[in-house]
């Protein structure tokens, strides 16, 4: 029989052992996907629900964390990751930001939108 504690243990030297061959610049890509997909969701854009896409999901109070998270995460890798990786992320960014003012019904003012602080004011 084996002892459940030792096959965790494998399991996570495993998991040490993936993630040690994965590069940064992959790593941190990834993350910018998942927080550009939940920043997505929460302003709305996901393709269902009966009052428009994604209506039931919204929630800009979320979003705007997503995205501002989102931002510094581009802005200070962006030097490290080169301007391929960086160039595609900032267009993610901004695309989130703009959909960000599109769904407000009182949108910021330029300068202080989500991630502004970061990138400067987006229109």
């Amino acid at each position: 029989m084996t002892d459940p504690t030792d096959e965790q243990d494998q399991r996570a030297a495993e998991a040490v052992r993936d993630i040690a061959d994965v590069a940064a610049v992959e790593v941190i890509t990834a993350a910018a996907v998942h927080l550009m997909s939940a920043a997505a969701v929460k302003c709305g854009l996901a393709e269902d629900g009966p009052d428009g896409p994604g209506a039931r999901h919204r929630d800009l109070d979320e979003a705007r964390k997503l995205i501002t998270a989102l931002a510094a995460l581009v802005t200070a890798s962006a030097p490290d990751i080169g301007n391929q990786h960086a160039r595609s992320l900032r267009d993610g960014l901004r695309s989130l930001q703009l959909a960000f003012r599109e769904a407000s019904p009182f949108p910021d003012a330029p300068g202080d939108g989500p991630g502004e602080k970061f990138t400067g004011p987006v229109s």
